[in-house]
């Protein structure tokens, strides 16, 4: 477990900022502590400093995970946003899609929001700007990316996509086996 380069940082916080804006800075410096990112096994975890004095004395190698994995870093050096961050992002985010309940299921297979589905939506959200997505009982159902700008989900004929899918709180089942 070791602290992120500054190429790794930058590429993290380049990605939480299109959820959650400058909100990152209250990650870190939260009332209960101060909290800071790691690295192990291209993995990021999300770490209080009180919990990671307490990890060092158990051996890298036999580490498996502590903290919360925030996303992962591919091959090619890109950061993926795993679901397990939802909880985490949820409070800070600046631009949310609400969706009905009948489209809910949908997005927690893995499908796109469709227009038709779409209950309300943040105003001046950007296209392909970064969104958390509610259900209209305001419950964090996952995360995607804007497919359209709010005057363009106005005008859009009902089977538009205007949620491109990214992560949802059904991965968890669906790829239980897989996902470490």
């Amino acid at each position: 477990m070791r602290p992120l380069t500054d190429d790794e940082t930058r590429t993290m916080f380049e990605k939480l900022s299109k959820y959650i804006g400058e909100n990152i800075k209250l990650l870190v410096d939260r009332p209960d502590g101060t909290y800071c990112f790691r690295l192990h096994n291209d993995r990021v975890y999300y770490i209080s400093e009180r919990i990671l004095k307490l990890a060092t004395n158990v051996a890298r190698d036999k580490l498996v995970s502590v903290g919360t994995c925030f996303g992962k870093f591919t091959k090619t050096l890109k950061f993926r946003l795993h679901i397990t961050s939802l909880d985490f992002l949820a409070p800070y985010a600046k631009f949310k899609v609400w969706v009905k309940p009948g489209q809910e299921q949908s997005f927690l297979y893995g499908n796109h929001v469709l227009k038709s589905g779409l209950g309300r939506i943040t105003e001046n959200t950007n296209q392909y700007q970064g969104v958390v997505v509610y259900s209209m009982s305001d419950v964090p159902l996952g995360f995607g990316v804007a497919a359209k700008s709010t005057q363009e989900c106005r005008r859009v004929d009902p089977m538009s996509i205007v949620v491109f899918h990214q992560a949802d709180i059904g991965e968890f089942i669906r790829s239980e086996d897989t996902l470490t």
